[in-house]
């Protein structure tokens, strides 16, 4: 068989910060209420449940400095500001102790959800796919190696919004750190090179309106900067 029935789409892509590289993305994952404080006013309890997890498509993605267009069926849309794991190699129940070893670097990427279509879905028991999943739902940074930042297990991350501060945290407040996520994750999936992590976000979370600027901050990486239209 030759040839595809259809063109083929662009592959999602986030350039490799001060290079000329890309870096390809296969899946985005996403671990849900992995800050307490953000737990507890989202009226749940902060204790070390086993975590949850939910999906982005890769093609959400929007790169540093870009425009979010203010997505359809909400009027409310939430930013959560996170740290983005970005893996260089996969497996199957990968090892806590050996998790770091399959980081190839690190984003800072905002979490766009259509927060009232989320609670609607909640409160009828159904799925909130589509509250998460949609277009532009990603922005993301430039991705820094770890071999420039080594392992980031503290650090501030905040969002401002308008300049104003609107979440505050420190990566060490995760529930579940980064390498545990890891081992849970990928004792669900198959994880793979290519795929992103989604690591949580701290307390704060709000709506945003049109003409908002946001700027994401983790400590050792690229600011991200989107402007909401």
């Amino acid at each position: 068989m030759s040839g595809y029935a259809i063109p083929l789409w662009d592959l999602p892509t986030l350039p490799v910060a001060d290079s000329d590289t890309a870096f390809p993305v296969r899946r985005i994952y996403c671990v849900g209420r992995n800050y307490a404080a953000h737990a507890r006013e989202m009226g749940h309890d902060p204790d070390r449940e086993p975590p949850f997890f939910f999906a982005k498509p890769a093609d959400s993605i929007v790169p540093n400095g870009g425009d979010i267009t203010y997505p359809v069926a909400t009027q409310n849309l939430h930013p959560e500001i996170e740290l983005v794991v970005a893996l260089g190699q996969g497996g199957w129940n990968i090892p806590v102790g050996k998790a770091n070893n399959f980081i190839y670097g690190y984003s800072v990427g905002l979490d766009l959800t259509r927060r009232d279509m989320q609670g609607v879905a909640k409160d009828m028991g159904r799925p909130w796919d589509l509250s998460k999943g949609f277009d532009n739902a990603a922005p993301m940074s430039a991705i820094r190696p770890v071999s420039e930042t080594g392992i980031l297990e503290s650090g501030v991350i905040s969002l401002t919004v308008n300049g104003k501060l609107r979440q505050k945290g420190n990566l060490a407040d995760m529930i579940w750190n980064v390498p545990e996520t890891i081992n849970c994750l990928s004792g669900l999936i198959e994880l793979k090179s290519g795929d992103l992590i989604f690591t949580g976000t701290p307390a704060g979370v709000a709506g945003i309106e049109r003409g908002d600027v946001l700027v994401g901050h983790v400590d050792g990486l690229d600011d991200l900067h989107v402007v909401l239209t």
